[in-house]
């Protein structure tokens, strides 16, 4: 009797989030904002709690995580790089036209959806969204015999998913309120300034630095004096940081971080801050205001972007600033002050 040649396919789901749904219906249901520019998504834990109760639902490993979301131009927003680098997370990314408007983000989503299906990767697809666009790509992994399960946002009121959507999908579930809260939070109002406070500030920075050191943005923003440079020679000692330290005054004490001790002579300290004003010009050119707006008030740089920026600098620098601790502290400043100066951040204190 000949044996058969069917291998049974072993429990493999991947979720596919429509971030566009989950955080307009979040946003709405939690904060009662309309708009993405009003709060803030702790978005690397919220994908962790989405794993973690994918994993207690459904049998089998997870795959990986498809994070369908959209940018004017496709160029990815700060928070969008983050997520870019999880791992087992792969962003997919459609155009953000002028009226805000997702393009090409359902068509991306059915094409995963479907050759997962069709190679039989998965026996499991979890489906966060709400629009009636994601009904083919259900209809299309169906057919190759993959289990939809369809998660929504709980609703302010009625549905916010579509019907056939959810006729069509194998479960469906609905996320409460209390499961998603602790990721979203309201976004904090810049202060703005007076007319003519920004440019009193600036002036009066300038006639200090004829007498005085002048503090880092750094420092400014962790509420800090400057530190007096010490004569050529010196050795300068490493500033503790005080109990109940917050990330600004982390980053003004790495500001007073010591210098490599191995005798070598590190870039020029004007030359540094230009760099920084030179990368931090190109990224809100080409990035936008918006994205670069997300950076504020700073002076801590998401791990993702400061790493771009060294990478950045030491392309126009023509060597490596890896054993020159101050000056990337001067490439930090430097980017920072340009991006200040952009939104009218005086180089006063920010209550």
């Amino acid at each position: 009797m000949a044996t058969s040649e069917f291998v049974p396919q072993p429990a493999r789901y991947a979720i596919f989030v429509d971030a566009g749904y989950l955080y307009a219906a979040s946003g709405a249901l939690l904060l009662s904002c309309g708009s993405r520019r009003e709060y803030r998504v702790a978005a690397e834990k919220l994908i962790k709690a989405l794993t973690s109760h994918a994993d207690d639902q459904l049998l089998g490993e997870l795959l990986r995580v498809y994070w369908f979301d959209a940018a004017p131009k496709r160029q990815p927003t700060v928070d969008q790089r983050v997520i870019a680098n999880l791992p087992l997370v792969k962003l997919r990314l459609g155009n953000l036209n002028a009226q805000g408007q997702q393009k090409g983000v359902d068509a991306q989503l059915r094409a995963d959806l479907e050759a997962l299906a069709r190679h039989r990767a998965i026996t499991d697809a979890v489906l966060l969204a709400g629009d009636e666009d994601m009904l083919p790509a259900v209809e299309a992994a169906q057919r190759y015999g993959v289990r939809v399960h369809l998660w929504g946002v709980e609703p302010t009121h009625g549905s916010n998913q579509a019907e056939w959507l959810v006729w069509e999908s194998d479960t469906v579930e609905v996320l409460p309120a209390d499961f998603l809260r602790p990721y979203f939070t309201k976004a904090k109002v810049l202060p703005v300034p007076a007319p003519g406070t920004a440019a009193a500030v600036r002036d009066a920075a300038a006639a200090a630095q004829r007498t005085s050191p002048v503090p880092s943005p750094s420092q400014v923003f962790a509420g800090r004096p400057p530190a007096v440079k010490p004569p050529p020679g010196t050795v300068r000692t490493a500033v503790a940081v005080p109990a109940g330290a917050t990330p600004a005054t982390v980053a003004a004490s790495m500001n007073s971080a010591p210098a490599t001790s191995d005798g070598k002579l590190g870039p020029d300290r004007d030359h540094m801050l230009e760099i920084g004003e030179h990368v931090a010009q190109k990224w809100i050119f080409e990035r936008g205001r918006d994205n670069i707006r997300d950076l504020l008030p700073g002076p801590i740089l998401p791990p993702v972007i400061d790493k771009e920026l060294l990478i950045e600098a030491e392309k126009e620098l023509g060597s490596s600033l890896r054993p020159y601790q101050e000056a990337r502290t001067w490439l930090r400043d430097g980017f920072w002050e340009r991006v200040y100066r952009e939104f009218g951040i005086g180089f006063g204190k920010s209550d």
